[in-house]
């Protein structure tokens, strides 16, 4: 059977846009027909997501899939790392924990690595039509051209064509794209074989001959120039992403702890819809009082805590909660919400013991067993936020290490394994609760109704329907966008030249 082609995007440093672009390919070449799989062989990310056989891989994976129009599978991200304290990361592969590694140490695994990122691509190359290959990070760092196993050798082994992106939104693209191409081989110089210039503001007019310069520099066609997107609502796939989104004016004021190690922090993109709200992301105690107060999922729960704990936000955090201000923890933070966790295996940390922020009366052991599933709930309670709510079902899925036992339960789980179980805990008032379930405020009844509690605590008058939130529509506005400034005759040459077209 003929392998399916493959085109890959690149670039020139982390935070250029590849992924979105992969995105917005996926949902591209789907609409025209092709049946498309994303593929990034090594990721590293604190944003995860689920497969429907209970596997983790990386958010932004998830996210192409989805554009694609397939389920995300483990095969499309077969290497995962996610950084830990201490220079350590967890390494998942193919969806299940392997190993905890130091840095340093990660890349004399690659030969161990390599087989698996070799038949997880070939597989797809079998069952689908056409593969979008994600680079990570950029292809010219030298010091890793010996051990990498996501950029160039990807490339070669495929022998895909490559599309290097370039953001001129922070400025220096031509530099980076031109140095870039210099610091390859020359191997790897002929796979490169167009320029994409990203998150251009503005009159294209002001590049003026700068693309005509670059073209005759590189070799290299310049084959679109991609407008900046404005209020983009896909997935952040890294935390600098976070940075960037200044809170607007609103009714309500969510403040969401931006943790060092902080994870799927795409939990809070559906309350970034509503036009009451504004979610800020904060390292330091703010100024004002915020109405809800969000702890939330961490890849390393003791190091956060102890990041609460010098920064003056655990303290903070307690007399907000004192003071009658409602506070969530999800994952990682429903485990800080507690009275203790123990490590009795040192699967975090050295310690075996920590107290929590004793919140909520609930103690945490953790042990070397990843809860990985996708799971169904039904709310137990009726109190504080969650009035109104109980027996409301709602759709999310578990990532964590560790059990939390204590306190009333606040969700009975249906998991895909037929099992039930209870999840979370809440304190009698219903202000202060805690759970494992990410995904819980893509759920639109349940996200307003706790809203809009929140806006009774004010005074105000409820809204009672929720904002429309769904990433299908951003896909297809990718993809507009890139059929209107990507040279799409010059992509299925590509693609038709691999098949001997």
């Amino acid at each position: 059977m003929a392998k399916a082609p493959v085109l890959m995007v690149q670039g020139t440093a982390s935070h250029v846009g590849k992924s979105v672009i992969v995105a917005g390919l996926c949902r591209l070449f789907a609409d025209l027909g092709y049946q498309v799989a994303p593929f990034k062989a090594q990721n590293m990310a604190l944003n995860s997501y689920v497969t429907p056989d209970g596997l983790e891989v990386g958010r932004a994976q998830a996210e192409q899939a989805a554009a694609a129009g397939v389920e995300v599978r483990a095969e499309m991200n077969p290497i995962l790392l996610k950084p830990e304290a201490d220079a350590r990361a967890q390494v998942v592969v193919l969806g299940r924990p392997w190993g905890t590694v130091p840095a340093r140490d990660y890349y004399r695994l690659r030969s161990h690595l390599w087989p698996v990122v070799c038949r997880s691509l070939e597989r797809l190359r079998a069952e689908y039509e056409l593969v979008i290959i994600e680079g990570a990070g950029s292809p010219a760092e030298v010091n890793l051209r010996r051990t990498e196993l996501v950029n160039m050798r990807v490339a070669r082994f495929a022998r895909a064509p490559v599309l290097l992106v370039g953001d001129i939104d922070r400025g220096g693209v031509f530099a980076s794209l031109y140095g870039t191409l210099r610091l390859l081989t020359p191997a790897e110089r002929r796979l490169v074989r167009g320029l994409i210039i990203n998150k251009f503001r503005g009159d294209p007019a002001l590049l003026g001959d700068g693309l005509a310069r670059l073209e005759r520099l590189t070799g290299r066609p310049v084959i679109g120039v991609i407008p900046y997107i404005q209020g983009l609502r896909v997935a952040e796939e890294d935390s600098v992403g976070l940075a960037d989104k200044a809170a607007p004016e609103a009714d309500l004021t969510v403040a969401v702890i931006r943790l060092p190690r902080i994870s799927n922090f795409d939990d809070f993109d559906p309350l970034k819809t509503e036009p009451d709200v504004a979610v800020q992301f904060i390292d330091r105690p703010p100024s004002t009082r915020p109405d809800l107060v969000i702890l939330p999922g961490s890849k390393s729960t003791v190091a956060d805590l102890d990041f609460l704990r010098h920064s003056g936000l655990a303290d903070w955090v307690c007399r907000e909660a004192a003071r009658g201000t409602p506070v969530i923890g999800i994952c990682g933070g429903f485990q800080m919400l507690g009275a203790a966790i123990y490590d009795p295996s040192r699967v975090e940390s050295d310690r075996t013991e920590v107290q929590g922020l004793r919140l909520l009366p609930v103690t945490t052991v953790f042990d070397r067993v990843k809860v990985t599933r996708r799971v169904r709930a039904e709310v137990l309670v009726n109190d504080g936020l969650l009035a109104g709510l109980r027996g409301e079902q709602v759709t999310g899925y578990e990532v964590h290490m560790g059990r939390s036992t204590g306190g009333p339960p606040v969700f009975r789980l249906h998991r895909s394994d037929n099992s039930l179980a209870d999840d979370g805990a809440i304190t009698e008032d219903g202000l202060v609760f805690g759970t494992y379930i990410h995904g819980l405020f893509d759920n639109p009844r349940f996200r307003r109704s706790l809203l809009d509690r929140l806006r009774m605590r004010r005074g105000l008058a409820p809204v009672n329907q929720p904002a429309p939130f769904g990433r299908d529509a951003e896909y297809d506005r990718i993809a507009q966008v890139l059929r209107e400034h990507l040279d799409l005759g010059f992509l299925i040459r590509l693609i038709e030249e691999q098949r001997g077209g």
